[in-house]
């Protein structure tokens, strides 16, 4: 992009101040906001159980170790949805498992690699049996503890209170957190316990004990990957969020459904029925500020269309009744949407998780060699949730001899939907004198690299964003 086209993009406030150096004024720079859908890390639809540009049929949880599948396209959308940025995989214990603590963290290790290509981050479960018998606990373990499969639940096919399976099932997850726990490519993961692909039916039946020595497996294995929990079994949430040091965000199932069993179940809806007041049974009103919302799609968006026969008016309360709990992100089963419902997708994107505009940016035109560059921001985040990862605002200053990149100490992970302000200063010593582009991004710490597209035009190719001029002088 042409410098004259990038200054175009921007409306320029000049405001003159009595200043030491000569010439000096205070530059205000107001960007222009953009409309247009952005990927971001951690927010957004995901993919589910591939990757995007995979297109395989819906399965529940993985319990296939080949990956060669996965990974062949790079399309930036998938099967019709959205551009992601997240692959949420649910995978068999028995296969990480398969014989006893004989892991196959290989296979994690390459779903990270492909995540990495793909320019995806990991939402990970591994889920301790699925339900069917082909689908069921590590042989070595049904062998261990019996045929038997029905208990106190049919949710339930080996006995939970069994305690070799809390020390079974707790090591490996003790081994997974020791090894990936802080993982950059590790966007969360999904904590599971008991019921069919780990979605902890009958939690509520496990006994204190039980419930705890499976939790503590997670408590005290994740200490910076955000933990995510169904809502499901109060006394385990409870436990979970008071016992942890990683942060911990929920997630729940079968957002959509207004109506899906209500005639088998005397009208009752998780829309209606479940959500609101769990949410506030739980005390999980104020959990989004800790970590992250997920949702899971009841059915399919053609489930919702041909079968439930959804007006637009009530995907939109769908919408609005999830950015209320604050969502970050929405797995749909890799399935596509109707295209008439675009528009309202669209605006939910927009919305989900963080959207930061950079509403004022201000410096002064001139500094002097080796001395301090003092700058004052305005942010305003559109979305409904916070970002979860510490990304640091950076600044950097360049022309064709030189460049300089200055980290700042702005923690954006405490910049809630709304208004917020961070000023601060950067001291770009060593610079010869000259004149320089003033530029700014969020990066990741480790790379440098740009990792959050902002809500403002002037983008330039490398993910900077342009703010304008500065001048270097000796004197």
């Amino acid at each position: 992009m042409k410098k004259k086209n990038i200054y175009a993009c921007f409306l320029l406030i000049i405001a003159f101040f009595i200043e030491p150096a000569a010439g000096q004024k205070t530059i205000v720079i107001r960007p222009l906001e953009t409309d247009e859908v952005l990927v971001n890390p951690g927010i957004g639809f995901t993919s589910f159980q591939m990757f995007k540009g995979d297109h395989f049929p819906f399965h529940d949880v993985l319990n296939e170790v080949s990956l060669d599948q996965f990974g062949k396209n790079n399309h930036a959308s998938m099967n019709g949805l959205p551009a992601t940025s997240i692959a949420y995989f649910r995978i068999q214990w028995s296969v990480i498992e398969p014989e006893p603590a004989k892991y196959r963290w290989d296979f994690i290790d390459g779903l990270i690699d492909i995540a990495q290509r793909q320019r995806q981050t990991l939402m990970l479960r591994i889920s301790p049996w699925k339900g069917e018998p082909e689908l069921d606990v590590p042989l070595w373990f049904r062998e261990m503890v019996g045929p038997l499969r029905k208990f106190a639940t049919e949710k339930w096919v080996i006995n939970p209170e069994d305690p070799r399976y809390s020390e079974y099932f707790g090591d490996m997850i003790r081994a997974f957190g020791k090894r990936y726990d802080g993982h950059p490519t590790i966007e969360a993961v999904d904590v599971s316990i008991v019921g069919n692909a780990g979605e902890g039916g009958g939690t509520e039946l496990l006994t204190d004990k039980t419930m705890q020595d499976l939790t503590d497996a997670y408590t005290e294995s994740f200490h910076k990957t955000p933990l995510l929990t169904l809502i499901h079994g109060k006394k385990h949430v409870s436990y979970l969020r008071s016992h942890s040091d990683a942060p911990v965000g929920w997630r729940q199932d079968c957002l959509g459904d207004l109506g899906f069993w209500a005639k088998e179940q005397n009208g009752w809806t998780h829309m209606f029925d479940y959500y609101p007041q769990t949410i506030i049974e739980y005390g999980m009103e104020e959990a989004w500020l800790e970590g992250p919302v997920s949702f899971e799609i009841c059915g399919f968006f053609d489930t919702w269309d041909r079968e439930q026969k959804y007006s637009d008016k009530q995907v939109q309360y769908i919408i609005d009744q999830s950015l209320k709990w604050h969502i970050s992100s929405f797995n749909a089963k890799s399935a596509s949407y109707p295209e008439k419902w675009k528009p309202l997708i669209d605006e939910w994107l927009k919305k989900m998780g963080y959207r930061f505009v950079l509403r004022k940016f201000s410096y002064p035109s001139v500094i002097r060699k080796n001395s301090k560059l003092s700058f004052e921001t305005w942010w305003e985040n559109k979305g409904v949730a916070p970002c979860y990862k510490n990304y640091e605002l950076a600044i950097r200053i360049k022309n064709g001899q030189h460049s300089e990149t200055f980290r700042t100490d702005a923690n954006i992970k405490k910049w809630l939907p709304g208004d917020n302000i961070f000023n601060s200063s950067v001291f770009p010593q060593g610079l010869p004198e000259g004149e320089y582009d003033l530029q700014l991004a969020l990066i990741d710490k480790n790379t440098y690299e740009p990792k959050i597209s902002l809500a403002i035009e002037g983008r330039l190719p490398d993910g900077w964003y342009q703010m304008g001029r500065i001048s270097i002088q000796d004197k």
